[in-house]
Formats: structure tokens, C-alpha cells, sequence
């Protein structure tokens, strides 16, 4: 699957609806990219940036090599997922996060169709 640019949430949208038994639905009243009902992403509250699930071990890890791409304010901290900058210099870097965050709540057939984990 080709990365998209993620130059604004509607790429963001547009790349995350091309996942299997992606839907549109509300979640704390906005909609966001769902998989069998769990919500994986939203628009974030920071302007320039979107929010995507993420296991606290490889935020870490994103935080501390790409603080460039990958952020987070004092309200994402302890929290499994990070902030991530529009237009990043490694569109390929985030689609692989986006597509983990699609996994982790994908069930086991779904995963098994999609293959191994980004």
C-alpha cells in the first residue's frame, strides 16, 4: 500500500478507510476511523497534528527517535497513544504506526487476513 503524505486529516482519513472493516463512527462525539467498534485515531485536540493508539513501550520509543514526527502534551502522557505532526518527513514511518494501531484492535481473523503485524 502506497503512503499517503498525511498533509491534513482528511489524507489521514482517506489512507485509514483504504483498512479492512474500517468505519466511520463517533467517538467522544467526533468521528474517527473504527474497527469492529474500536476507535483507533482521532483528529487530537493539538492543531497540526492527529492522535493514533499506541502501546506505551513503542511510544516511547517513536517519542524518543522522532520527536520531529512523534509527540505528545501532558494530557497523552501515561495515556497508549501519541500525537502525530501533518505532513511528516517519513509518511512511511507513521502509515506502519497507523496500520499497528488498525492490528491491535483487528480480531484474529482479520489479523490472519491481513498478515503479520506492521
Amino acid at each position: 500500500m502506497n503512503a499517503s503524505r498525511f498533509d491534513d486529516w482528511s489524507d489521514v482519513v482517506a489512507f485509514v478507510c483504504a483498512l479492512p472493516d474500517v468505519e466511520m463512527a463517533p467517538f467522544y462525539g467526533t468521528p474517527c476511523p473504527k474497527v469492529n467498534g474500536k476507535a483507533f485515531m482521532s483528529p487530537g485536540r493539538e492543531a497540526g497534528s492527529f492522535h493514533v493508539m499506541c502501546p506505551i513501550e513503542e511510544k516511547e520509543l517513536l517519542l524518543e527517535t522522532d520527536p520531529g514526527i512523534f509527540w505528545q502534551t501532558p494530557h497523552y502522557e501515561g495515556w497508549p497513544g501519541l500525537l502525530v505532526r501533518f505532513a511528516p518527513a517519513d509518511p512511511g514511518r507513521v502509515a506502519d504506526v497507523i496500520r499497528r494501531a488498525w492490528w491491535d484492535r483487528a480480531k484474529k481473523a482479520q489479523r490472519a487476513a491481513f498478515g503479520p503485524r506492521p
